[in-house]
């Protein structure tokens, strides 16, 4: 009742100035126009459903909106201190920015983090430093059956799709990438102009949908696969069988979204839902997916071909592992996503709690090709919050031979960590269609920081490998990286870790690989041996009915 009567007093307070504007002056106006505008807000207010707030508090409650609508701009600019923010802290965005614009990246008076913290690495150094080695790291990809071999930079751009980045985005990623000699990867997204115009080497990615080279119901097309990946840009193809931020979910790109432009690039009409499938439909095995590659890279004239995945269950990739040595077909490579990576939006269960983080998913598969004998033959890239020299050195130690980052080259070429890349209003023109926004990222300046942004990452690593003694990244190995585990003890990779020998799960498995290995099969994805067959008399507790559950 007491809402009601501020209310009916704010329409007599209006009415009264609108009197004021008739018998004194319409300077009146200025005032009783913003009155009469609150008073009918809180009669909406007032008679509305939605909000509770609003309809206790009329008008006062819009504040409150307000203020919560500001609040990630308010916490990144004048709360969080510059270790604290997520997913990337203010110190390693400022280095990332500094990077790009090739201005000196040093800190005065010490870190800002605590070193002695639980779980805080370094590297070891040596008394006996050396020079930064000269020349630029390349890594060569292409097993025996590749017959056009690629020479991998040690730092690329990961995933990302023409739809989900803007135009002027892609433009840039991939002129950095054809001025600097890197890779860039086109995302599930299909080969648009915007990667192929600037000529910088890809990473063609085919996803699920199979965009870019499918019939009209979805499935994989050889033909058109084969006219496309002949494009002499296209350096290597990669098979997406699951990503970081939503391992195990497809996509779904609301009709509105797809305009002409997008539709022509991914084989799928203007103006329809595109839906992309949590799974293959080309394959449901591991032998299926070797079968691919080697189909795949027949149709490209030998261009290497791999996969890339979000390690889930050590079976499933050990089961890989067996149907690789069954069928004889290798992929060139595979790509380790993490689980902390993200440019794409998913649902906050799948970001948060699905998949393995990069460290352990990348020593997950390091191991179980090393185990299996087929770690000479494949090379293996680490993707997930690479951002600077240290993270290169420390991949390349827990089992890859190359690295790729997504959000620090979208930095690169302007973002700032809005995190509105899923509403098609990012406020700096990366990830958006919207033209006017689009615009305000000027191409040729971006594509000058993606270069360099991916110049000095690379030299800083070099140099850090000198400072290890070292000559070359092939000599890191797992005693260079040490963790703090306790207030008064650290360990190395060495020691926290087990690494497998050369071939040892085909002959004397270890007990900790042992039931994973013996459930793993090449011609079914088995998720862990538990699931094989229920124990006798179980009966799940939970079961779907026509209704509701029953318990």
């Amino acid at each position: 009742m007491i809402r009601w009567f501020a209310v009916l007093a704010l329409w007599v307070v209006s009415a009264a100035s609108l009197l004021l504007v008739f018998w004194l002056s319409p300077w009146w106006l200025f005032l009783s126009v913003p009155l009469v505008a609150v008073a009918v807000i809180g009669v909406y207010d007032l008679l509305q459903h939605r909000h509770n707030i609003l309809r206790n508090y009329p008008v006062l409650g819009h504040f409150r909106f307000l203020l919560e609508s500001i609040r990630p701009e308010i916490q990144q600019y004048f709360i969080e201190r510059n270790t604290d923010g997520t997913p990337f802290d203010r110190n390693t965005r400022s280095t990332i920015y500094e990077r790009a614009k090739d201005i000196k990246d040093v800190d005065p008076f010490g870190t800002q983090r605590d070193v002695n913290k639980i779980g805080s690495e370094f590297v070891r150094h040596s008394i006996a430093a050396k020079p930064a080695p000269a020349g630029t790291p390349r890594v060569r990809i292409g097993g025996p059956a590749c017959t056009q071999p690629y020479d991998m930079a040690l730092y690329n751009v990961s995933a990302m799709s023409f739809g989900a980045l803007s135009a002027n985005a892609v433009l840039a990623l991939n002129g950095g990438a054809a001025r600097g000699g890197f890779a860039h990867d086109t995302g599930e997204g299909g080969l648009s102009p915007y990667h192929l115009q600037p000529g910088g080497d890809l990473i063609w990615e085919i996803g699920t949908g199979y965009f870019g080279c499918r019939t009209s119901d979805g499935q994989f097309d050889p033909e058109t696969f084969a006219q496309k990946v002949k494009a002499p840009s296209v350096k290597c193809v990669s098979i997406k069988l699951s990503q970081g931020a939503k391992p195990g979910l497809g996509g779904v790109m609301p009709g509105p979204k797809v305009t002409a432009e997008i539709a022509q690039m991914r084989g799928v009409p203007v103006g329809k839902t595109v839906v992309s499938p949590p799974s293959h439909n080309r394959f449901h095995t591991p032998e299926g997916l070797c079968e691919f590659i080697g189909q795949l890279r027949d149709l490209s004239d030998g261009k290497p071909v791999g996969f890339k995945l979000c390690v889930g269950s050590r079976s499933e990739f050990l089961g890989i592992c067996k149907a690789i040595n069954k069928t004889g077909i290798a992929p060139d490579f595979i790509i380790v996503d993490g689980s902390e990576g993200g440019t794409g939006a998913a649902p906050v269960e799948f970001e948060d709690h699905v998949g393995m983080p990069l460290t352990q998913g990348l020593m997950t598969v390091h191991n179980a090709l090393v185990g299996t004998g087929l770690r000479g033959q494949i090379r293996v890239g680490a993707s997930g919050k690479v951002t600077n020299g240290v993270d290169i050195v420390k991949r390349i130690i827990q089992g890859a031979d190359f690295t790729l980052a997504a959000r620090a080259m979208m930095m690169a070429v302007g973002c700032i960590q809005a995190q509105a890349c899923h509403t098609n209003k990012c406020p700096v023109g990366v990830t958006t269609q919207d033209p006017r926004r689009a615009r305000a990222l000027d191409v040729d300046d971006k594509t000058t920081r993606v270069y360099n942004l991916q110049r000095n990452v690379v030299d800083n690593a070099k140099q850090l490998i000198a400072s290890m003694g070292l000559d070359s990244f092939g000599d890191l190995n797992a005693s260079m990286l040490v963790r703090t585990v306790g207030p008064n003890e650290s360990k190395t990779y060495v020691e926290l870790y087990e690494w497998l020998s050369p071939g040892q799960l085909l002959t004397d498995p270890p007990e900790s690989w042992r039931e994973d290995w013996e459930c793993s099969r090449s011609d079914a994805f088995v998720l862990s041996a538990m699931f094989e067959g229920e124990p006798d008399g179980y009966t799940p507790p939970i079961t779907t009915t026509d209704g509701p559950l029953a318990v």
